[in-house]
């Protein structure tokens, strides 16, 4: 494995393409059958899903086209014992993780030892997509246990050759003691923490004090405001990752240096984007929800996995000069949309209105209720100095892009929650 950092003189991020890119892109169809062979042979639940979609064993073996396939959900992995599965026998796991349950119950995931260096591969690329390398020191300031994301980010810098300083989430006076102490240039975070990190720094005046240079954020959507502020107040430059628990954890794609989009590594899943009604295909360019079939996971593979995610595929490559194809930045989930007055809305693009307003924070709650007459209101809580016609030029925004009235509640800057993990934005008060 290479030990550069940052981009080649050919624009593409160093370290980062491995001997099976080309055929994993080349020929995903013929990928995808070996995947989907073995996940049949070794997971007694995928080959009953299989079967029940009439897929039959020899068809799987001659290789089966990919839209024949059925969708598996997380009900799929949260409702099935690891053991019925898992495509593997139980003494190749050397490891279990488990997602955080915001949706619901917790996703137990299984991982052979190839699974684990195959993501460390992953993330890796990523610290390097972001510039990282030997030398620097990484402040893993997210969650440790039956999570991905601490376990992951540390063992990857250590495979970098980076010094780790895991911290973990919570304990501010540790994370200031320890990044002015052993000087951190990288930290990894949820941006939630980073904001609250960010604002601490500034009203410390400790700016002076730190060597931080890059923030790697992941585990929540964040928008453009967000990012500006925290970079703004921290001094960092901010990389977005993207990753699940079922995707074997964080690090399943990154921005590049140029901020347009999310490589995602092809040679070891493959990415749809499909419409969640429909379920067909979304021409490229078109949002829709993330599907994957994993390429090389063993313990527990996904086929056609619908993980809830809104995004776009690009259609041109990256100017970056990375062999990758990129997603758009998470715009949200399926489940994240409300019906409001009869009116889709996604919260995301309320993040997307902020951040075109001039004095309007990044930080916000909608809060949605229904009054004793029947009609629902939605009320928009936005941090701001409160100058004159905020309120108005915000509520005609948030008009104009989702076709129905919003009322606008401006409050004082740093009065809304900050959050050590995930920060809540949207508060469905409605009765079912």
């Amino acid at each position: 494995m290479a030990t550069n950092t940052g981009l080649s003189r050919s624009g593409t991020p160093a370290g980062a393409v491995p001997d099976r890119l080309t055929h994993a892109v080349a020929a995903p169809a013929a990928a995808i059958s070996e995947s989907v062979a073995q996940a049949y042979a070794g997971s007694a639940h995928l080959r009953a899903r299989l079967a029940a979609a009439g897929i039959t064993q020899a068809e799987v073996r001659a290789g089966v086209e990919l839209s024949r396939l059925p969708f598996t959900t997380k009900a799929d992995l949260r409702d099935t014992p690891v053991g019925d599965y898992a495509a593997v026998p139980a003494r190749e796991i050397c490891r279990v993780h488990a997602s955080s349950g915001t949706t619901g119950r917790r996703t137990v995931v299984a991982y052979t030892r190839r699974d684990v260096d195959d993501w460390m591969e992953m993330l890796v690329r990523c610290y390097r997509y972001a510039g990282l390398g030997i030398g620097d020191r990484i402040q893993v300031a997210v969650g440790y246990g039956l999570w991905t994301a601490g376990i992951g980010f540390q063992e990857a810098a250590e495979r970098l050759g980076a010094t780790v300083i895991p911290t973990g989430p919570g304990n501010i006076e540790i994370q200031f003691e320890m990044a002015q102490e052993l000087r951190s240039t990288a930290l990894c975070a949820t941006s939630s923490f980073a904001l609250l990190l960010a604002e601490l720094v500034d009203r410390r005046q400790l700016r002076p004090r730190l060597a931080l240079r890059t923030g790697i954020f992941g585990s929540e959507r964040w928008g453009e405001g967000l990012r500006r502020r925290i970079e703004s107040l921290l001094g960092v430059r901010t990389f977005d990752l993207y990753g699940m628990t079922e995707l074997w954890g964080p690090g399943a794609g990154v921005e590049c240096a140029r901020h347009d989009g999310i490589h995602v590594w092809a040679d070891y899943f493959h990415l749809e984007i499909v419409d969640p009604v429909t379920l067909r295909p979304a021409p490229a360019g078109t949002p829709g929800e993330i599907v994957v079939t994993t390429l090389t996971k063993q313990a527990t593979p996904l086929v056609r996995y619908r993980t809830g995610d809104l995004s776009h595929l690009y259609l041109q490559p990256c100017p970056c000069g990375s062999p990758y194809p990129r997603i758009g930045r998470i715009r949200g989930r399926v489940d994240d949309q409300l019906k409001i007055r009869g009116v889709i809305v996604l919260p995301t693009l309320i993040d997307q209105v902020l951040s075109e307003v001039d004095d309007a924070g990044p930080e916000y709650q909608l809060h949605v209720q229904r009054t004793a007459d029947g009609r629902e209101t939605a009320t928009v809580r936005v941090e701001a100095d409160d100058r004159r016609g905020l309120r108005e030029e915000l509520a005609q925004r948030l008009r104009s892009g989702f076709g129905i009235r919003f009322d606008v509640d401006v409050v004082s800057p740093g009065s809304l929650p900050r959050s050590e993990r995930k920060t809540r934005r949207v508060f469905d008060n409605r009765e079912p």
